[in-house]
């Protein structure tokens, strides 16, 4: 089978090659994937680049989310009777997804929402599992909170403001520039801020604070988006586009009684991220299928075209999601 593999140091998206090799072996509680369309994210970069190496019995090749149709399940599957040949299916992988087969723990597969496509589909499970264990769990909003994203042009932004409403909450939406501001805003968030024009502490106070923070970016952002919370909110970190390390003064987390958390997906056990597919198929796929959270996707490229996709990344012009179709 054809499968993307990164050459050299991988610091140049032109160092991802096709190249030939084996289909994936089945071991007993997983499917064969054909895959058709595979989301392209953030950490795809990051491992391309050397910064965020596959767990250990994790398949090297890039791509962490597809959609496409059951080719096989190994016969001792349990529970494989709730899935069939030829299923179309969408599931979170933990790695090899830019390939035409993917093998899948079976408890990770999700049905293509009704009235979806195989091209939508793939764009939805690594943000829709990222966001919901962040955005619910680990920040648990409530129905009438204010949750304050950072970097809504982004797949994992785009998500956070449809299911923060979907959800009840109103949504704080920040991003860079006015294109990319009107794409927030078209989502349905509340309050957009372009932070290229200024701070976004004072409108976010302003407009009541935050009770939930959402972040991708670290930096100098950290501290504040501190100042922004009310007391007793609950920061989230799900990314640091700049700097990890950071400075923050932990008297005012003491003050506000404040909680700073947050979580990766990908180093999860299979049996948690079981946990959350299901959870994600009880509460999230329901909104999807009402048409209340959308997946969006903003270019769709060619298998051939991978080292595009990942260079349109690199650049971050993009608003939504880029997908691969294979």
């Amino acid at each position: 089978m054809k499968a993307v593999l990164v050459t050299g140091s991988g610091e140049n998206p032109t160092d991802l090659v096709l190249s030939d090799v084996p289909k994936p072996e089945l071991e007993q509680g997983f499917a064969l994937v054909r895959t058709r369309f595979a989301g392209v994210n953030r950490p795809d970069i990051l491992q391309r680049r050397g910064l965020y190496p596959p767990p250990p019995g994790a398949s090297i090749i890039l791509g962490l989310e597809v959609s496409g149709t059951i080719e096989a399940i190994h016969p001792s599957t349990p529970y494989g009777a709730a899935w069939k040949v030829g299923d179309e299916v969408c599931a979170l992988v933990n790695g090899g997804g830019y390939a035409e087969y993917v093998a899948v723990d079976i408890r990770h597969l999700l049905p293509v929402p009704k009235g979806l496509s195989l091209q939508d589909a793939g764009a939805l499970p690594e943000t829709a599992l990222t966001v919901y264990a962040n955005l619910m769990e680990h920040g648990a909003l409530k129905a009438g909170e204010t949750v304050l994203v950072h970097g809504a042009n982004s797949g994992i932004g785009s998500m956070t403001v449809q299911m923060g409403k979907a959800f009840g909450a109103r949504v704080v939406a920040t991003a860079r520039g006015e294109d990319k501001c009107t794409f927030a805003k078209s989502l349905g968030a509340d309050l957009v801020i372009d932070t290229e024009g200024g701070d976004f502490v004072g409108p976010v106070k302003e407009f009541g604070g935050a009770d939930v923070v959402l972040d991708i970016i670290a930096g100098d952002f950290a501290p504040k988006n501190l100042l922004c919370l009310n007391p007793k909110g609950r920061i989230v970190q799900v990314g640091t586009s700049r700097q990890a390390e950071v400075s923050i003064d932990l008297r005012r987390i003491m003050q506000k009684q404040a909680i700073l958390t947050g979580s990766m997906l990908r180093p999860r056990s299979g049996d948690e991220k079981a946990r959350l597919t299901e959870a994600v198929r009880e509460r999230v796929w329901p909104f999807v299928e009402a048409g209340r959270i959308k997946p969006v996707i903003d270019k769709v490229l060619d298998f051939g075209d991978v080292a595009a996709a990942h260079a349109y990344m690199d650049s971050g012009a993009h608003k939504g999601k880029v997908a691969l179709k294979i």
